[in-house]
């Protein structure tokens, strides 16, 4: 299976109803391949649920989408054990979660308890339900979505240990001008309005997930991922550096571009793409630091510092 063929179906399969989201599906197959979670920031209007559909049907995964509000329990998302009157007994009705892909919408209106209740899911790909416990069958992904207009506004901050289980956060950023023209002209009836077919199955999803794992990272590329985490948690501008979770999806994501790239080893140059999606919302700064810079400003600071290595290949 040829993975460049792949990655350009799956761009003609979404572009058929989200324009102009060729980077946006790069990294959704990355995740996907890894059983990564990804949060999703954008303004309201952007396509993000329009998006996460889209993607779950070209990769033929069943979708489930819950909006999240303060009232939302914990299970609502996870499910529970319901009396059957007529059978007299108690029975199991597994929640939205229990799916392929969940889109949380507005995960930061819900109340940390109820946030909470992804933690499991997100880190073990199984949920318990009152000491019952149901494992789920790859592939498996969380998309959550935030607005970041109305951060303040009768929202809830996700938690740190909830942060470091996204494997990558993205802005789902404006259409450019030509893109938005295109948008415009499919709105109106101008375009056809095509069927988007699945391009991947569950098994072909495995397939590559392992092909992506065999992807060769050689010693000097592994210490300067290293290199970069001890940076971070040393510099003096951040408070809470990149965790070890943060290390392994630094990793994955640098082998998984690698692997999209229909290459088998990873370069420098893999690392340095992938570091702001995977780690940006891993780094926490100082107060004083907070001031004077962005987590962004941070990390291209510790790059600077670091000597990237040359000779990559095996």
């Amino acid at each position: 299976m040829d993975v460049k063929n792949v990655i350009n179906q799956l761009k003609n399969e979404i572009a058929k109803v989200i324009i102009g989201k060729d980077e946006l599906v790069e990294l959704f197959t990355i995740s996907i391949l890894v059983n990564g979670h990804i949060l999703l920031e954008s303004v309201p209007g952007t396509g993000k649920t329009t998006f996460a559909k889209t993607f779950a049907r070209s990769i033929n995964a069943s979708f489930k989408r819950m909006q999240f509000t303060p009232d939302v329990l914990p299970s609502d998302v996870t499910g529970i054990q319901f009396y059957n009157m007529e059978k007299r007994a108690f029975e199991l009705r597994p929640g939205p979660i229990v799916t392929n892909i969940f889109l949380a919408d507005e995960i930061n209106r819900a109340t940390p308890r109820t946030q909470s209740s992804l933690l499991e899911v997100m880190e073990e790909m199984q949920v318990t339900i009152d000491g019952e416990t149901i494992r789920l069958e790859p592939p498996f992904m969380v998309i959550a979505t935030q607005n970041p207009v109305e951060s303040q506004e009768g929202t809830f901050p996700l938690p740190i240990a909830q942060m470091d289980r996204f494997f990558m956060k993205l802005d789902m950023e404006y259409p450019v001008h030509e893109d938005e023209k295109r948008i415009l002209a499919l709105h109106r009836g101008e375009s056809e309005r095509k069927e988007v077919k699945p391009v991947l199955n569950k098994e072909k999803i495995e397939e590559l997930g392992k092909r992506l794992r065999k992807v060769y990272v050689n010693d000097d590329v592994e210490n300067y991922i290293l290199e970069i985490v001890r940076k971070s948690r040393e510099h003096p501008d951040i408070e809470l550096g990149i965790s070890p979770r943060g290390s392994i999806a630094l990793m994955r994501a640098a082998q998984g571009r690698a692997f999209l790239e229909g290459r088998e080893y990873v370069t420098p140059n893999d690392v340095k793409e992938m570091i702001q999606p995977v780690c940006l919302h891993r780094i926490y700064l100082t107060a004083d630091g907070l001031l004077r810079k962005s987590p962004a400003d941070v990390i291209e600071e510790i790059l600077e510092e670091i000597n990237a290595p040359v000779e990559v290949e095996k």
